[in-house]
């Protein structure tokens, strides 16, 4: 049964301590292990995960340059590098061109990023990625470091859709961190894609139900989140659930290699 691991975090090796004191301090939750790509691999390993997407945030826009050359000089077939954008990067369409050859996506987490999804601000970065078909793994919900208002709703995300519907987009988080009530209405049977990180585990069995009932099977993603979740315990939700093998295999690997044409 091949695995592949579409949401994960990892950072170069001499900031990694310090990344991951800033996240725990963020989330008040411990990270299951330091966020380095040798860890990754570990834990990769122990749960039987073929592939692991690497999506990178840009904070700040003078960040996106350097996040992304560290990321594409890694250069393993393991991983599958999203680099990272950020709408008020003055580059971003030269910057765009270099990740459509080096990279299989971009990730917006606009709650690090201090802009809400809808904003027209960023619509320009969403016309060049919707021009380029570059895939945006979006995070989707309430931020557990950011309290306040949501500015990656669902409600906002079903905007930016109705404006941009060729926008290759995938919902983090089932669509809504601590919001799938609203998701379930805003998003689900859509064309969007989920991830389940941060999600199987803490929605009800009912909801889960729910979201299969009317988001169908072919649209979702496994994911762990790492280093905030174990890879091989989230592997382990999917593999329990009361689906058919057929539909357990397209979650774990089947949509997301024909998502993003890994051979």
């Amino acid at each position: 049964m091949e695995i592949i691991d579409s949401h994960t975090h990892v950072y170069p090796d001499k900031i990694a301590e310090k990344a991951k004191e800033h996240l725990q301090k963020a989330f008040s939750r411990e990270m299951v292990d330091l966020p380095v790509v040798s860890n990754l691999f570990k834990h990769m390993d122990e749960a039987g995960i073929s592939k692991s997407v690497v999506a990178s945030v840009a904070s700040r826009p003078e960040q996106v340059v350097p996040i992304n050359n560290w990321l594409f000089s890694l250069k393993d077939e393991r991983i599958i590098p999203f680099a990272s954008m950020h709408p008020y990067f003055g580059g971003y369409k030269e910057e765009l061109k270099r990740i459509k050859d080096n990279a299989s996506g971009v990730k917006i987490q606009s709650e690090f990023q201090m802009f809400f999804i809808d904003d027209e601000k960023a619509f320009p970065m969403y016309e060049e990625l919707e021009k380029f078909q570059i895939p945006v793994l979006f995070h989707c919900g309430i931020e557990l470091s950011s309290p306040g208002e949501v500015r990656s709703s669902p409600a906002r995300m079903q905007k930016v859709m109705e404006k941009f519907p060729g926008l290759k987009i995938i919902g983090a988080h089932m669509g809504g961190f601590l919001m799938w009530e609203e998701s379930l209405e805003k998003l689900a049977g859509k064309n969007i894609y989920f991830d389940t990180s941060d999600s199987m585990e803490e929605m009800k069995k009912e909801t889960r139900a729910r979201f299969f009932e009317k988001h169908g099977f072919d649209k979702i993603f496994y994911a762990s989140d790492f280093p905030l979740k174990y890879p091989s315990k989230e592997a382990g939700i999917i593999k329990s659930l009361d689906i058919s093998e057929e539909n357990r295999q397209k979650i774990l690997s089947l949509n997301v290699k024909k998502f993003l044409q890994i051979v």
